[in-house]
């Protein structure tokens, strides 16, 4: 189940970016919350107490901006080019007693028997569109592989969800199967004729004695 926590925003007033950036200088993160019948609102969060709470998996929090609370999801998160500091958020207000829909990642956890015997994993799917209530997101769905043969595959209909969890892809939508690796096999006459499709001309090669008399026959007759 997703992860919950407290955060306390200011509004701001200043927009663009170079607004934005002094307020990176001064150890703020800039923001937007809007959504469910709110307008919406530009806020700033000291980064020291915003970044580990979104490391953290948190997904959805207890907003408070200038006195008044809602819940809130964490829609958007843009990071700097390391992935070290948030350089800007979007937070949508979400009544805890109406359902969301977005979409959550698959994690594969153990280890396939059918690529020990020479299988190879493919995975179709890595997310699912699912709707539940917003204070009861999973973080991901896990997809046990412990089991998994050659020639197997685990479907929609076969995953672990949270009762109060629906989930929109195909029940029959292969999630991930092992397959058998193809191996091709050449036969020696094909290599042959590769080999000999290959051979590089040779710059300066002495023409063979047919060769060599045709050319005689092209030349005129010299004069006695």
């Amino acid at each position: 189940m997703s992860k919950e926590s407290k955060l306390v925003a200011e509004p701001r007033s200043a927009r663009g970016t170079r607004a934005c950036r002094r307020l990176r200088q001064q150890g703020l993160v800039p923001g937007n919350v809007y959504g469910h019948r709110g307008e919406t609102t530009p806020i700033a969060v000291k980064s020291d107490v915003l970044t580990p709470i979104l490391k953290s998996g948190v997904r959805v929090v207890d907003l408070e901006v200038s006195g008044q609370h809602d819940k809130a999801f964490v829609r958007d998160v843009q990071w700097d080019t390391f992935g070290q500091s948030i350089e800007h958020f979007d937070l949508m207000r979400v009544d805890p007693t109406k359902r969301v829909t977005l979409h959550i990642p698959l994690v594969l956890k153990g280890t396939a028997p059918g690529t020990l015997g020479g299988g190879i994993l493919e995975q179709p799917i890595h997310n699912l569109t699912i709707d539940c209530l917003a204070v009861e997101i999973p973080d991901a769905v896990v997809v046990k592989i412990g089991s998994l043969e050659i020639g197997q595959a685990i479907h929609i209909r076969d995953l672990e969800l949270p009762a109060t969890v629906h989930c929109h892809n195909p029940p029959d939508a292969i999630v991930v199967h092992c397959v058998q690796v193809q191996v091709k096999e050449i036969a020696p006459t094909d290599i042959a004729a590769a080999a000999g499709a290959a051979e590089p001309e040779v710059i300066g090669k002495k023409p063979t004695d047919a060769a060599a008399a045709a050319e005689e026959k092209k030349e005129p007759a010299k004069k006695k």
